[in-house]
Order: structure tokens, then sequence, then C-alpha cells
């Protein structure tokens, strides 16, 4: 899994950094096919806004959180980056099981 970090109107520090790769290692420990994963945190006034980019194969998901503190919002963007990964999981894993009971009752 390629990790790209970038900071908008924010300098990363080394503890944001770490931060957020022990949360994307969640993403990988349910779903093994991530490819990549660009995270971009910015600031604007009292807002702290987190996006995510996770490309697995056939697609893209994109999710956003904002909150008051940066490691909320990172912690809320890894909740939903979670339920978005296993709901993407579990419907590839559907398609593979209706294929393969369909060749099933073919034969």
């Amino acid at each position: 899994m390629n990790l790209n970090i970038s900071g908008h109107h924010l300098e990363v520090t080394p503890a944001i950094r770490d931060y957020v790769t022990s949360k994307m290692e969640r993403i990988t420990r349910h779903f093994d096919n991530v490819i990549d994963v660009s995270v971009i945190l910015s600031v604007d006034k009292l807002q702290h806004k987190v996006e995510a980019t996770v490309h697995v194969r056939g697609k893209d998901i994109h999710v956003e959180s904002i909150e008051a503190d940066m490691y909320a919002a990172i912690d809320a963007l890894a909740d939903k980056l979670d339920r978005q990964v296993v709901k993407h999981k579990e419907k590839i894993s559907d398609h593979r099981n209706e294929a393969i009971k369909h060749q099933t009752v073919a034969e």
C-alpha cells in the first residue's frame, strides 16, 4: 500500500504522520487489495478537514471528515473509510458467490 500524506495550509508533523499511518493500517486489515491511499490534511479557520482517496482494484473510494480537532477528524475519517472498504469487499464477494451459484445450477 502506497500512502501519500500532504498538508494544505498545515505542516504535517511526524506525530500526525504516524497517527494517520496507524489509522490507515486498519483498512489493510479488512481488505488486502488496497493499491494506493492519498490523504490531504487542511485547516480553514477553526475547522480541520481530512480527505482520503483509496484506490482499490476496480474502484476509487473518496471520504472526507470535518471536525474541530485534527485527531478527531482523522478518527472519523478512519471509521468512515473502514465502513466503505468493508462494504466494497462484501459487494465483490457477493458477486463472486452469485457467479459460483449460477455455474452449479447450470451444470
